[in-house]
């Protein structure tokens, strides 16, 4: 099927664009946008992924205030409509790589208003990932991230909240990735509790003197993934990429549960040097099945689940505590996925300095090293 974007010059493989170069139902491209107020007073996140062999596409965004996280989560078919809107959501992309307009339209849900995310430094790719399963692809996928700003305005529950320069980082991924769309096929017996630990962390971060990423992938045996890279905030052009060698992590949890409250990631970068990052939690963590992240939506499937020609769902859930997410009717649920926003401070080869970023941490299963059982 012909589309406009058939009539520009970056085809990839001999077919129309409402094709992808493999049969995957998993496959996916998405838009992640996440912005705080370094006060810690409101946080937020706006997602739009297109999964073309479900012919969907869906959205969500999430603003978490005075304790309370506002939720909306839409979905619709791609066919014949190729464009990045879903519901009352919408991504323009104004400036490639650099700016984009953000539109949540009023509607019935708590939440509404009109964003502009601007980088303030350049894209930054991870190193590529891929996993193996018993010989099956599990996971074949590219991402890039970015450090911004945000401003506009947002409405929450009939407040005006003005958004001045907020702090704000982004990633835009594509590729194969588990249980998009599908649940992933069993090709094998569960590994036993004491091998399955695994652990994922991931700060995007900017303080006065350095930005960028730092992600960790580990089970319970070790490390099975790292990429990170920083730049100096006040350097020009053509600056030399701080590509990072090794990392090693440090927790502290809340009492009694898997919620960071402060965390230390202690880098080594390729020249040698090393550099500290210390993470305090900055208001509530988000929920990311608000998302529809990780079994969200009313049906509990997930991402990129084929649900209609035009679907939206909204709902308002209290995440004061750390671990304990009330949602609709009073149900204590405990999503796994939460993504904390941070202070951050900076330390060593003169890059001291403060700031704010977003964290994502999640450890499951028996690990060990940081004193968590099965």
């Amino acid at each position: 099927m012909l589309s406009e974007i058939d009539d520009t010059l970056w085809h990839q493989i001999p077919t129309t664009f409402d094709h992808v170069g493999t049969s995957d139902p998993r496959f996916f491209d998405r838009y992640w946008f996440a912005f705080t107020d370094p006060s810690g007073r409101a946080s937020g996140q706006f997602t739009l992924g297109v999964y073309s062999n479900m012919d969907v596409v869906d959205a969500g965004v999430v603003v978490a205030h005075q304790g309370r996280q506002h939720n909306v989560r839409a979905s619709r078919s791609l066919r014949p409509r190729f464009d990045a809107a879903c519901g009352p959501l919408a991504v323009e992309l104004r400036r490639p790589l650099w700016e984009f307009g953000l539109t949540i339209a009023p509607g019935p849900q708590a939440v509404h208003g009109q964003l502009m995310w601007t980088g303030t430094l350049p894209v930054e790719e991870e190193v590529p990932h891929f996993e193996r399963v018993r010989g099956r692809v599990a996971q074949e996928y590219q991402r890039f991230n970015q450090v911004g700003t945000v401003s506009g305005e947002l409405v929450i529950e009939g407040v005006e909240v003005p958004v001045e320069r907020w702090w704000a980082c982004r990633d835009h991924s594509w590729g194969v990735r588990p249980s998009m769309g599908i649940p992933e096929p069993v090709t094998g017996p569960v590994a036993p509790s004491e091998r399955s630990g695994s652990l994922f962390a991931f700060l995007f971060f900017a303080t006065d003197t350095v930005a960028g990423h730092v992600q960790i992938a580990e089970r319970a045996s070790g490390r099975t993934y790292l990429t990170g890279l920083l730049r100096e905030v006040a350097a020009g052009p053509g600056a030399p990429d701080l590509v990072v060698a090794d990392a090693e992590l440090s927790l502290r949890l809340v009492e009694g549960t898997r919620r960071m409250r402060w965390a230390m990631l202690a880098l080594t970068l390729d020249d040698g040097r090393s550099v500290e990052l210390e993470a305090d939690a900055l208001g509530p963590s988000i929920a990311m099945t608000g998302l529809g992240y990780s079994g969200g939506w009313d049906d509990g499937r997930g991402l990129g689940v084929w649900r209609g020609a035009d679907v939206v769902e909204h709902d308002t859930w209290d995440v004061s505590h750390p671990v304990d997410v009330v949602v609709d009717g009073g149900r204590i649920a405990q999503p796994v996925h939460r993504i904390q926003p941070v202070h951050v401070v900076s330390r060593g080869a003169g890059y001291d300095g403060s700031g704010t970023g977003s964290l994502t941490m999640i450890a499951s299963g028996h690990l060990p090293r940081y004193g968590l059982g099965a």
